[in-house]
């Protein structure tokens, strides 16, 4: 009669191991943003964002994957359930918490303007008057054009920030306007470096611009978001988040508290 409650013993344990691991699916976008995520020569993701990803997986003690897709595919896809959770550089504003909720934040940086070197410096609508900016399709960024530049700039939309940096470089454009760490890396690169550079920073509209980039999560997902948020935190507390940090940037990301 002891050997039931063995066996259901030894099922409770098996039964916890395998939810201690149940996977964890993180949506990204399926094009490279450097120094966030890139694919390398294996086709293998990394980056900063990936780096913390596993970071988080491990502190969470989850297995986890990645799904591709574009990049606005990416909030429909985690309502149908594609994935878990949006691990692509998003920033969390209103508009996108009255459809999706987000983890705590785990970056946030300013938006910007490059243009080529010889064009003047300035951000804002007087000094981008009559130009025409190269902006990511369905971005804050995107957002911010329409509340502040329409009717005296010119938006022109790409599926990605690749796209708008080739037709900058090739003068077909005035500016791109994104976020400023992935302009930064454009602007080191061999492309970049010799023709461009930065224009400046726009004003902060956290209605817009967001309170910072954080995981995209289902509204219903509660213990998914508090397990992320706790984990987040634990990585920033333990260092690893900064050991992570200073192989891709010279400078604190994470921004004000």
């Amino acid at each position: 009669m002891k050997l039931l409650p063995m066996l259901l013993a030894g099922a409770a344990l098996a039964f916890s191991a395998i939810t201690a691991q149940a996977e964890v699916r993180f949506g990204i976008m399926n094009e490279s943003y450097p120094p966030f995520f890139a694919k390398d020569a294996s086709g293998q993701w990394q980056g900063w964002e990936i780096d913390l990803m596993n970071a988080v997986c491990e502190e969470m003690k989850e297995q986890c994957s990645i799904v591709e897709l574009s990049w606005d595919g990416l909030i429909p896809a985690l309502q149908s359930k594609k994935f878990d959770v949006i691990w692509s550089s998003m920033s969390n504003t209103p508009e996108r918490s009255k459809v999706i909720d987000f983890t705590d934040k785990y970056y946030n940086t300013p938006s910007t303007l490059i243009g080529p070197k010889d064009e003047k410096v300035g951000a804002t609508a007087q000094d981008v008057k009559g130009k025409t900016i190269g902006i990511q399709v369905s971005t804050i960024q995107s957002d911010y054009f329409k509340k502040y530049f329409a009717g005296v700039a010119d938006e022109k939309t790409y599926q990605t920030l690749d796209e708008a940096f080739q037709d900058l470089s090739a003068g077909r454009i005035d500016y791109v306007f994104g976020d400023s760490l992935a302009l930064d890396a454009f602007l080191k690169s061999d492309s970049g470096k010799d023709c461009c550079a930065k224009a400046g920073d726009v004003a902060d509209d956290k209605e817009i611009l967001g309170a910072g980039v954080s995981g995209g999560l289902r509204k219903e997902d509660a213990e998914l978001k508090a397990k992320l948020n706790t984990a987040i935190a634990a990585v920033r507390e333990s260092g690893k988040y900064d050991e992570i940090t200073r192989k891709y940037f010279d400078f604190d990301i994470y921004g004000a508290k």
